[in-house]
């Protein structure tokens, strides 16, 4: 099982940002090129707050997730579903 240490990561930042940190769930599924895959539901009120003015803050989510699964030797794509 790859780490957990960037699912905890975004789990733990996007709780920070939303008003509702009890219906953050973060999914992480694993492709067949090890690339980790993680799916993020907020609220459906939260999702402004989690994408950002202009995607500025899930862009800002992606590359400290990112760089924290760099630092733990894996690939990681981060998602915002409804």
């Amino acid at each position: 099982m790859p780490s957990e240490i960037p699912r905890q990561l975004l789990e733990y930042l996007a709780e920070g940002l939303v008003d509702d940190p009890d219906a953050v769930s973060v999914e992480q599924f694993e492709e067949e090129d090890g690339t980790i895959v993680l799916e993020l539901c907020v609220a459906a009120g939260d999702y402004g707050k989690v994408i950002g003015r202009g995607g500025r803050t899930a862009h800002a989510l992606r590359t400290v997730v990112k760089a924290a699964a760099a630092g733990e030797g894996c690939h990681v794509l981060v998602d915002i579903v409804d």
